[in-house]
């Protein structure tokens, strides 16, 4: 039924259409994600009983969510992992980083997270997050919502570190979560500032439990404990005091003076000229506790600082020996800020507050070029593992374009398909003239992006003509050829938002021409443009038969969304053809292709509902209408 603008805005724009790149990819999120975000960290051996604070989260499963809100070094992470030992429900943990800003990468991984408990749950949203465009936000989460009411059991789940996420789309996805949370789910984050949620309603409503830095320093009872049992120091009660009060019971900065205690020969006189700011305290003493490293140490702790996670083999093939998982269980066993990703201590990460520092002294102790080179070492090193997403991000901190650019096309599959559109289109647009002019397949890349994130407004027509005038002709070689069928592609998706049905045909036609047979997902998205294309002519044979090979393409593929599409393209036709039994099982899936339950763009797009209201059906056509 194209009268009403047809597909594109029967379904494409129900989904508040963003102009894709042209065709949808077909990995599994959970297949690119680094599971070690998901791990709960180990609780270490020994650590200060925190009874009354752990009371407090208890009480506190009570309410919706608990916001533990207090700068670095103030042992969030640790209380938290320390009160999931002992609470008794299932928890699912997601370490954030600034990577997860991107809505859809957060809800992948968030889904993830929620599969270590429950594994059955998002097979769906997984399916959503893999479509381009991505349906609209809340109807992803209403979907995800649906699959934690389904979890027979009460669980936690925890985001630590939220303050690293800068995005107001996924504070808005949040808040949507937290307005219509399942009685089954306990939120809880931490984060070093306070997030941009609905807090105060949840606290007129008693829904939240809120812990801050005053409530998480340690008291003089705690910093004795922690000085003299957990450090080794037996130090005098007055000492003890004087310590405290100057670090006003700041568990960082507390742990970083122990170190540098160790082997002073007047403690009393070390602590009484502490003193200064926070920040100045920490530089003065990491400082201290860096010095007092052997040289080898030091030099570790340097060149792995470029590193968010780190694992002994990553490190061996940054340093050169073979000695990464030697050093990093005896830092800690040290205490020297590492913290264990897993059970198996395989993966570590930095103390954030340590890695931070260390990464501020990096230009002070190694050349620009060194630190670039330690960036391409991890770069080959993810690579080599199969983790592309990591290695793309390491050789563009090196500036390494020609890796960058080989990474970014993925092997057939490019990674702006795998959750890291934004960051590649952020990296082209930093890239100055003269890369493009060296590169200009460059240009091609940067259109498609473009295009897939919906950036209109960069005109992308003229990325393109530069991308033509700068590549030789179509018939040079393959590689040339496919370019300029991506070319092609990308015009023929400019021309269904403008809905220039003889533009989308020539360029459609012209890309499949010029697209190599191995470019799968490009050829079957650019088959339904032809079609879509097609029915809006009214050439409705000739639009069954594109759909049909986009059908067929997309289940070998596994491209969901374009099977999606064009299944509903051709219910469509059937309906518009009078042949409503035929129409009723092609829309019906659909909705098997979208889970159950459907996300409601999906029941608008399909005909279900008009079907039943012609056979005066009306209580099934109402069900289909909402």
């Amino acid at each position: 039924m194209v009268g009403s603008a047809g597909f594109l805005l029967g379904f494409f724009v129900l989904l508040r259409f963003a102009v894709p790149y042209g065709f949808l990819y077909n990995v599994l999120m959970t297949d690119i994600l680094l599971q070690t975000k998901l791990y709960i960290p180990v609780t270490r051996r020994g650590l200060v009983a925190r009874s009354g604070l752990l009371a407090r989260l208890d009480a506190g499963l009570h309410g919706r969510f608990t916001l533990i809100s207090a700068p670095a070094g103030f042992g969030k992470t640790t209380l938290v992992s320390a009160w999931l030992d002992a609470v008794a429900r299932p928890c699912a943990w997601l370490s954030v980083d600034a990577g997860d800003a991107d809505p859809a990468r957060f809800l992948a991984y968030f889904t993830a997270a929620l599969q270590t408990i429950a594994p059955e749950l998002g097979k769906t949203v997984l399916a959503l997050l893999q479509s381009s465009p991505l349906p609209p936000t809340e109807s992803i989460l209403a979907v995800l919502l649906n699959d934690i009411a389904a979890i027979p059991h009460e669980f936690i789940f925890v985001l630590d570190d939220y303050h690293m996420i800068d995005a107001p789309p996924v504070d808005e996805a949040l808040a949507f979560l937290l307005a219509h949370q399942p009685p089954q789910l306990h939120l809880v984050m931490t984060t070093r500032e306070d997030p941009n949620l609905p807090l105060a309603r949840l606290r007129v409503r008693g829904q939240l439990t809120e812990l801050r830095a005053a409530d998480l320093r340690f008291t003089l009872a705690e910093t004795a404990v922690f000085l003299n049992q957990m450090m080794g120091l037996n130090l005098a009660q007055e000492d003890v005091a004087a310590l405290e009060a100057r670090t006003e019971g700041w568990i960082a900065g507390l742990q970083l003076a122990a170190l540098s205690m160790q082997g002073q020969q007047d403690v009393s006189e070390f602590i009484q000229s502490f003193s200064g700011s926070h920040r100045f305290v920490l530089d003065y003493l990491v400082e201290e506790v860096l010095h007092q490293q052997p040289e080898r140490v030091q030099r570790f702790l340097l060149q792995t600082a470029v590193l968010n996670q780190l694992t002994g083999p990553l490190c061996n093939a940054l340093t050169g020996e073979d000695d990464g998982q030697e050093i990093l269980e005896a830092l800690e066993r040290a205490n020297l800020f590492v913290v264990p990703l897993d059970n198996e201590r395989r993966w570590y990460r930095y103390h954030h507050l340590f890695a931070d520092l260390l990464r501020q002294r990096l230009p002070q102790n190694m050349a620009e070029g060194e630190v670039a080179a330690l960036h391409g070492r991890a770069s080959q090193w993810y690579e080599d593992n199969g983790l592309e997403l990591e290695a793309f991000h390491h050789a563009a901190v090196a500036h390494d374009v020609a890796r960058a650019a080989r990474l970014i096309a993925g092997g057939g599959l490019p990674l702006y398909f795998r959750g890291e559109a934004v960051p590649v289109r952020q990296w082209l647009a930093s890239l100055p003239q003269a890369e493009f002019e060296a590169r200009p397949a460059l240009w091609v890349t940067y259109a498609s992006v473009l295009t897939m994130t919906g950036r209109l407004h960069d005109n992308i027509e003229e990325t393109l003509q530069a991308a033509e005038a700068a590549l030789p002709k179509a018939d040079h070689d393959d590689t040339t050829a496919d370019l300029h069928g991506q070319i092609a592609a990308n015009r023929a998706m400019l021309g269904i938002v403008k809905n220039e049905v003889d533009k989308i045909i020539t360029q459609s036609r012209r890309a499949l021409e010029l697209l190599h047979p191995n470019n799968v997902p490009m050829r079957t998205t650019t088959t339904w443009t032809l079609g879509y294309a097609y029915q809006v002519q009214g050439n409705r044979a000739a639009a069954s038969q594109a759909y049909a090979e986009t059908i067929a393409q997309s289940q070998k593929s596994g491209n969901i969304m374009t099977e999606i599409a064009a299944t509903t393209c051709l219910g469509q036709i059937q309906e518009a053809e009078n042949q409503p039994h035929q129409a009723m099982a092609t829309f019906q899936r659909v909705l098997q292709l979208v889970g159950d339950p459907p996300w409601p763009a999906a029941c608008e797009a399909c005909g279900l509902g008009r079907i039943h209201y012609h056979w005066n059906d009306l209580e099934t056509a109402e069900q289909y209408g909402h």
